[in-house]
């Protein structure tokens, strides 16, 4: 390689350097106080509670306490999804709704019938409720 070219790959690090050193001033200077000001919400799941029966089909509200949000939520987009024997399951009942509603309307799935099912609220965390009973 000859010394003219050796010159040019030089000057091209030396600037992939210094770009890259203001790159990473301009992210450390960045202002990140809104992220820290936001606080995770898991309000309880209120119904479906013990001794709840369910049945294929039907439409229940499930309902959860907003009584005491934290002002800055993480993430207010609610989802209810349904657990079997402390396990999740694919099955989405609600998506999409403010998680400071306190209540949603689901459609009770075909599912096989138990007693060991819950509900499981997420909006930036996840709080399932009791186990219940859905039958035919």
């Amino acid at each position: 390689m000859s010394s003219h070219n050796s010159s040019i790959l030089a000057k091209c690090i030396f600037v992939f350097v210094a770009l890259l050193g203001i790159f990473f001033q301009i992210a450390a200077a960045a202002p990140f106080s809104e992220l820290e000001k936001r606080d995770v919400y898991a309000p309880p799941v209120l119904y479906p509670h013990a001794g709840t029966v369910w049945y294929k089909g039907q439409t229940h509200n499930v309902t959860w306490d907003v009584s005491s949000p934290p002002v800055n939520i993480t993430n207010k987009i609610g989802r209810i999804m349904l657990r079997k024997n402390n396990l999740a399951t694919p099955l989405i009942l609600a998506n999409g709704f403010d998680i400071l509603r306190g209540r949603i309307e689901v459609t009770v799935p075909w599912v096989i019938e138990g007693n060991d099912y819950s509900v499981n609220l997420f909006g930036d965390s996840g709080d399932w409720s009791q186990q219940f009973t859905i039958k035919e």
